[in-house]
């Protein structure tokens, strides 16, 4: 029985396989990040190719840049031990945690701005006697403006 790791992908079935295009393979392999063979004008991917692959695509969606993504990848080549890896994986991962807690907690100043200036245009819609759009005083229920901050004021000429 074959062992899976000798398995030899074309672009095509290794790019279906993992649910990308071809182009993506031939864009990863112009930035070094993978080096298939060669079988006259035909690109083979190994079981190492397409592991590389799969960590490029991990490394993307939690977004890491292809730069610290290759710095990886080369770190893996150099060190057998992994350990240099290791270390450098820790620190990156522990740089983009801090990173994400902090657009968190903008994103959540955000919301909670735009939760209270939604509060304040339903309140002055209803002092006005207009009827909120459809489906926000059901979504949102009845909504206190921030204490300090006024309802838009309506000018008359």
């Amino acid at each position: 029985m074959s062992d899976n790791n000798d398995k030899l992908y074309g672009a095509v079935e290794l790019a279906r396989d993992l649910g990308i295009t071809p182009r993506a393979l031939r864009f990863y392999e112009t930035k070094g990040l993978i080096t298939p063979q060669r079988s006259g004008k035909w690109r083979i991917y190994t079981h190492r190719d397409r592991a590389r692959v799969q960590i490029v695509m991990r490394g993307k969606r939690l977004g890491f840049s292809l730069a610290e993504i290759r710095e990886y990848l080369e770190l893996y080549d150099a060190d057998p031990t992994q350990t240099d890896q290791l270390q450098n994986l820790y620190a990156r991962v522990a740089d983009r945690i801090e990173d994400l807690e902090r657009q968190r907690e903008a994103l959540e100043f955000t919301l909670d701005e735009l939760r209270s200036i939604q509060g304040q245009t339903l309140n002055a819609l209803t002092e006005r006697g207009a009827e909120a759009p459809s489906g926000i005083s059901e979504q949102y229920g009845e909504v206190d403006p921030t204490p300090g901050i006024d309802a838009p004021k309506r000018h008359s000429n």
